[in-house]
């Protein structure tokens, strides 16, 4: 994966969402193994014993699932499936420091948005607006609207990006002719 002189835009938006979703079942996965070997080594009995031990093994098991992804091909299965992969901005692999940035930035939006949902519903004084916690994972779409290359926040942050393969094989193909 050499450095690309020529600029591949990213993925549509669609594209990025539908993958999204295909990784948010993979996921499922991966939390439910990594809270099964979390209960059997705590002897777990209850989902709220060890709470924030809890927590902090998921959001490290899930930034190692996408950082060793992200490292060894630049694609999980579901980027694989869209046609998309990650890289630096100079088109080499994002080494495990930028990769470690991207997946932190990851979750600025969606936490900035769950923290719009509770003060929603601290305002309104009903419980029942949690239910809109589910929607916080898309709030990383906001930023591409506004970003001129349609990067996400935490890609423009930690200096990577998202390549459309379709795209640059097009491109490829008509440079060959």
């Amino acid at each position: 994966m050499s450095g690309s002189s020529v600029a591949t835009p990213c993925p549509s938006r669609r594209r990025r969402f539908a993958a999204m979703m295909y990784e948010s079942v993979l996921l499922f996965g991966v939390v439910t193994f990594t809270l099964l070997i979390f209960d059997v080594l705590s002897n777990s009995q209850h989902a709220l014993y060890l709470r924030h031990g809890r927590q902090l093994i998921l959001f490290l098991s899930i930034g190692l699932y996408f950082m060793l992804c992200w490292r060894r091909s630049g694609q999980t299965l579901p980027m694989k499936t869209w046609c998309m992969r990650l890289e630096a901005k100079d088109g080499t692999k994002p080494r495990y420091a930028r990769l470690l940035l991207r997946y932190v930035a990851m979750w600025l939006l969606p936490l900035l948005g769950m923290l719009g949902v509770w003060g929603l519903q601290q305002y309104t004084g009903y419980r029942s607006t949690t239910v809109f916690f589910v929607f916080t994972p898309f709030t990383i779409f906001i930023w591409t609207w506004f970003d001129k290359d349609g990067y996400f926040l935490h890609d423009r942050l930690a200096g990577t990006r998202l390549v459309d393969l379709q795209q640059r094989h097009l491109q490829n193909k008509s440079s060959d002719i």
